[in-house]
């Protein structure tokens, strides 16, 4: 008995000591950490999170290709020295040869087929492409925020869970060492209760990582550097009721979601680029002037040339282009088609998630909780006043602790419902700019 009396004080004594470190790096953390709401989280990941501002990229990058569709070809300025007296024999009144001609030549080329206007279109589309696209990219990354907002805050409920948990073992624990002192308790009971309340530290310390990885994540979901502060989540979770139909959830994402929306807008984009193919199957024309100077022994002469000149549509019609843009508008449509099935699928799930996550949050508190809570009461006073075993009490404690965190992971599925279903239909980046 001596022996497992000991074995308990030393496990105890790991025991918080293990802890006291934890607490000790937490504290030395404590100055670095940042509360914020999850409207500010989600506000500072659309301003800072990397991939959001690497994409934010593609904007500019589009824009500039308008500047470049409608810049038009360059003229082309040609300088020749043709016929010059260099090489022998040198020109002379006995060989007639010569004279030396001299050069200036400047030629135009003039587009057919209103190709400058069509690779505008063609840039123009692929902006409002972009555009949407880097709005997709933020309704994945505000989603992501929010997810992983709601597990710190399950974590950080976890923790309060099993830091009261531990701070009743630990008053039980003192109890039962007065009770042990005045030969009211077997001191096998005050080992079980140091051994139980040596699991709860460790219960604690494991809730504890839980929060600090869900504090990382979320650093990194919001763009912040190592050095920065870490975030911590406050408020509570999101509980409002839906007050739409599945029907209307599904018309909302099509008007709403930048992911299909910009397949449209590509769709857009692969019929200018079809106009665009069609156009460059059209041949240019070119048209130059030329002033040249004769300069020999007859005498000089000035002379205007005039040239025009057109490639011959025999073999090379852009008939390749053509057809890759064809096809191309072909592929468009059929992935419009497949993201329609994915949203309506999305949405679907969305909704499947919100009622079941509302059906069990609603047992839970209904039904599970108040059981759960008046069980552990009653279970304890009468393991107080010696009425009930501490395995009793240690089994209505654990009931207890697991229907609490039934409600929290209950809480936390109904809130990623709601965000899920804001991000399935697109409502999550409405207000959110484009640029």
């Amino acid at each position: 008995m001596v022996c497992l009396h000991n074995e308990a004080h030393r496990l105890a004594r790991w025991g918080m000591l293990f802890l006291t470190a934890v607490c000790l790096g937490q504290g030395n953390q404590s100055s670095q950490i940042q509360a914020l709401t999850i409207q500010q989280a989600v506000a500072e990941a659309v301003e800072k999170n990397l991939n959001v501002l690497a994409e934010k990229y593609s904007v500019p990058i589009a824009e500039a290709r308008i500047i470049t569709a409608r810049l038009r070809p360059n003229p082309v300025f040609s300088v020749s020295g043709d016929h010059l007296n260099l090489l022998p024999p040198r020109y002379s009144a006995e060989n007639k040869a010569g004279p030396s001609e001299y050069a200036v030549r400047t030629d135009f080329v003039f587009e057919r087929g209103q190709k400058r206007e069509r690779r505008i279109d063609v840039a123009q589309a692929a902006v409002s492409t972009a555009q949407l696209q880097f709005l997709n990219t933020v309704r994945s990354v505000v989603l992501d925020v929010q997810s992983a907002f709601i597990d710190l805050l399950q974590a950080k409920a976890d923790v309060a869970l099993a830091q009261q948990t531990l701070d009743t073992f630990r008053q039980t624990v003192q109890i039962n060492t007065t009770r042990v002192r005045t030969g009211d308790l077997a001191e096998v009971e005050l080992i079980r209760t140091q051994v139980a309340e040596l699991q709860f530290e460790n219960t604690v310390a494991q809730a504890q990582l839980r929060v600090d990885v869900a504090r990382s994540r979320l650093q990194v979901l919001l763009g912040r550097r190592r050095t920065d502060a870490l975030p911590d989540s406050t408020g509570d979770f999101h509980r409002e009721e839906l007050g739409v139909t599945i029907d209307a959830l599904r018309e909302r994402a099509f008007t709403a979601r930048p992911d299909y929306l910009a397949l449209q807008r590509d769709a857009a984009r692969s019929q200018a680029e079809l106009r665009l193919q069609l156009a460059q199957g059209k041949v240019d024309y070119t048209v130059g002037t030329e002033y040249r100077r004769q300069q020999g022994l007859a005498g000089t002469g000035n002379s205007l040339g005039i040239f025009f000149s057109s490639n011959l549509p025999v073999f090379n019609r852009n008939q390749g282009e053509i057809e890759r843009a064809r096809q191309e508008q072909s592929q468009v449509d059929a992935r419009i088609h497949a993201l329609q099935a994915t949203i309506e699928n999305e949405v679907q799930t969305a909704y499947l998630q919100y009622t079941t996550a509302q059906a069990s949050l609603r047992r839970v508190e209904e039904n599970m909780l108040s059981k759960a809570t008046d069980v552990r009461q009653i279970t304890e006073r009468a393991y107080t006043r010696g009425g009930a075993s501490f395995l009793d009490f240690l089994d209505a404690q654990r009931a207890y602790n697991d229907t609490i965190q039934i409600r929290n992971g209950a809480l936390a599925d109904y809130a990623k419902s709601l965000y899920t279903i804001d991000s399935a239909t697109g409502v999550s980046v409405e207000g959110v700019s484009r640029q």
